[in-house]
């Protein structure tokens, strides 16, 4: 990519996520141009993206020559060879969460793409979402002390089963693979890799045949993060819960990103990832609130388009999304044999996704520091 052109992007999937959130980020992003989707709805997509081609095969999408950077938003089982394929064409590769299906295929693509010398991602969005980033900043101010107890919860109101293929039986289905990959980037970003991972998965919903509740605790040597997603919370739950030695802090409700995107505001336009719900601070004799920093998903495209271009690190690289495949194996693992169960990880992986995440943390400080 030269310092003029765009990177050109090919967008393999336009169903709920491609459309939703991929596609409108993409066409946001500067320097990104969104050239190809990859659909058997040739119609769908014109209507959004008229100047873009659309291919039905995705693997043919997969590599394009009109393409630099593919965006892999197809069913999770299918994760793994697109990816496989568009690097082998020498294409750079965002996937969306899951990673793949299992930590045999992700340290695969983690390989395949340091011989290629291609950049591989993962589309952890919700490391950009207003809630996230308020409590990492309270954690971060130091204000809470030792962090005890961490709760994320992801809980909503849905008694049907939809007819879609994550709540249908497969590979890389249910509520884990769903929603797990957020909730678990999130607390590896803040705490770092657990020791053990111990899971409840059910089966709650008339209808349902996959797992469409979780209970995941990651188990630190003090610290106790409880990760939480349900389909049947008809009054909704607290977003974040945080427990220290010196305070507590709460968010009561979450991003409003996803209610944007799905309101057909455009990614950018005014009140764009904009909070009104504020953190609410408790500590031993006052209780106060905190505004919450605006929330922008933007901002992956913008590092990977930046990563591409040599200016910056990659956002998720594949260090990370390995550790993550481990911990989300675990997890489904621990629900199946009921009892806590340590990472599959060898020391040079722990010691790569760590070193991944503090270097992140330091630049970070470093910017705003500068700012």
């Amino acid at each position: 990519m030269s310092e003029t052109a765009p990177l050109r992007v090919a967008l393999i999937g336009y169903g709920f996520a491609g459309k939703t959130f991929h596609a409108p980020l993409i066409a946001a992003t500067p320097e990104l141009e969104l050239t190809l989707i990859g659909s058997s709805d040739a119609a769908k997509v014109g209507a959004d993206f008229p100047a873009a081609a659309v291919v039905a095969d995705p693997l043919q999408a997969a590599v394009d020559p009109r393409a630099d950077l593919i965006v892999i938003a197809t069913p999770n089982h299918s994760h793994a060879p697109l990816a496989r394929a568009a690097l082998a064409a020498g294409k750079h590769v965002v996937v969306d969460k899951p990673f793949t299906l299992d930590l045999a295929q992700a340290r695969e693509l983690a390989a395949l793409a340091q011989r290629h010398g291609r950049l591989l991602s993962v589309f952890q969005n919700r490391r950009w979402d207003s809630d996230y980033l308020g409590v990492k900043q309270a954690i971060e101010s130091g204000r809470l002390g030792a962090i005890a107890h961490f709760e994320s919860h992801i809980d909503r109101f849905r008694p049907q089963v939809r007819e879609r293929w994550r709540e249908q039986a497969g590979p890389g289905t249910g509520v884990w693979w769903d929603l797990g990959p957020h909730l678990a980037d999130q607390a590896l970003q803040l705490f770092g890799l657990p020791e053990r991972v111990f899971a409840s998965l059910a089966v709650q919903r008339d209808g349902a045949v996959v797992a469409d509740w979780a209970h995941v605790v990651l188990e630190y040597p003090r610290l106790r993060a409880i990760l939480h997603a349900g389909m049947l919370a008809a009054g909704g739950a607290r977003r974040f819960v945080v427990h220290g030695d010196a305070g507590s802090v709460v968010k009561v409700q979450a991003d409003p990103q996803e209610a944007q995107l799905l309101a057909g505001l455009i990614p950018g336009a005014p009140g764009w990832g904009e909070d009104s719900d504020p953190l609410q601070w408790f500590g031993p004799a006052e209780a106060r609130h905190w505004p919450t920093p605006a929330g922008d998903q933007r901002r992956f495209y913008a590092a990977v388009r930046d990563a591409v271009a040599g200016r910056a690190d990659n956002p998720v690289p594949p260090e990370q999304a390995v550790a993550l495949m481990a911990v989300l194996e675990a997890a489904a693992e621990s629900a199946a044999q009921g009892r806590a169960l340590p990472l599959a990880l060898s020391q040079s992986e722990r010691e790569a996704a760590d070193e991944a995440r503090l270097r992140r943390a330091h630049l970070r400080s470093f910017s705003l520091a500068q700012s």
